[in-house]
């Protein structure tokens, strides 16, 4: 595994439906099942899909606030030298307590993610108290780097959250993220709640901050443009599945699987006289409960065979670091005028 910072190996999350007098699991929400992907150090991997497809999912467990069913999640531990692997779904207690030093996220809504009745100076703080990160005077002046490593100043240290702007409060997020010098930060939705001006402030800031720590981020969106903007390569998750993989410029330019197609086709162009097909796709995302057999995008997809509704497609290398699930790659190609 050269160069990678995180490998997540047939990952899955299932829930547990209960029913019956001693309560028994009779069914399970498929939420991520059987994910194979891996993170390189340095990079941003942009995870988008439908709302429900499992994208926060992943991430949680990840980072072991959700429980994996199965699979696993190898991080390196090691900042000076490679391949000092630990399974992140095997950690417990101090150990894992640790690990998570190195391991941090950044949440959607920084009007709940921040406590309203902490002052700023102990938001950020709060981490550096629970590892034993510096003390008395010195823990105050890391508190105050790292606001201003974000843009704010001393000035907001004895502030409430409420006092503050959207993009204010997500920049307060963002260093408490960074108050341990983590080595990977998953970005749940973290522009999603904002102005879109505010956005590309946030959005630039996390470049120059990767840039300046070496941080790899996974940047987890469903707004494409945005991810475009930050991200070195792309997963795109259906269903619990990742359904295709490819550095960015290469998936907007060339992208094989019919749900990818689908989303960048609703990317609004800001030309009034360019005219771009809008794809709909037919029916509902299926129950993750029970998803359907095979590929689980065939009963929404134009080019499904028998093939496609009795056996699952794996991910296959097209070359250049883009993969994709799919049976009918040739025909998609075919069609959309896409050189394989």
């Amino acid at each position: 595994m050269p160069d990678h910072l995180l490998e997540i190996q047939k990952l899955k999350t299932y829930y547990p439906i209960r029913g019956g007098i001693v309560s028994r699991a009779r069914n399970y929400v498929r939420a991520v099942d059987n994910v194979t992907i891996s993170l390189r150090r340095g990079e941003c991997l942009g995870l988008v899909g439908e709302s429900g497809c499992g994208k926060t999912t992943l991430g949680k467990t990840i980072l072991h606030l959700e429980k994996a069913t199965d699979g696993r999640v190898l991080f390196d531990v090691s900042r000076e030298a490679e391949g000092q692997f630990q399974d992140i779904t095997l950690l417990h207690g101090k150990r894992l307590k640790r690990l998570r030093e190195k391991l941090q996220i950044v949440f959607q809504d920084p009007s709940t993610s921040l406590n309203p009745r902490m002052l700023v100076k102990n938001i950020i703080g709060e981490a550096l108290a629970i590892h034993r990160i510096d003390r008395g005077r010195a823990r105050l002046e890391r508190v105050i780097g790292l606001l201003k490593a974000v843009g704010l100043n001393e000035d907001h240290l004895m502030r409430y959250p409420h006092e503050f702007s959207g993009g204010q409060r997500q920049r307060i997020a963002i260093a408490r993220a960074l108050a341990t010098s983590p080595d990977f930060i998953i970005l749940d939705e973290p522009t999603s709640a904002l102005d879109v001006s505010v956005q590309a402030q946030i959005l630039n800031l996390l470049i120059d901050l990767k840039n300046e720590l070496n941080l790899t981020y996974l940047f987890i969106t469903h707004h494409l443009l945005v991810v475009e903007h930050i991200s070195d390569r792309i997963a795109v998750m259906y269903l619990g599945k990742i359904v295709e993989i490819a550095p960015t410029a290469d998936l907007f330019d060339r992208a094989l699987h019919p749900y990818t197609i689908a989303l960048l086709s609703a990317i609004p162009i800001p030309d009034p006289d360019v005219q771009r097909k809008r794809i709909i796709l037919a029916g509902e995302v299926p129950d993750p409960i029970d998803p359907p057999s095979g590929c689980r995008f065939h009963p929404r997809c134009e080019f499904a065979t028998t093939r496609c509704r009795e056996e699952e497609p794996g991910l296959e290398d097209m070359g250049g670091g883009h993969f994709v699930a799919c049976h009918r790659r040739d025909a998609v190609a075919t069609k959309y005028g896409i050189e394989l």
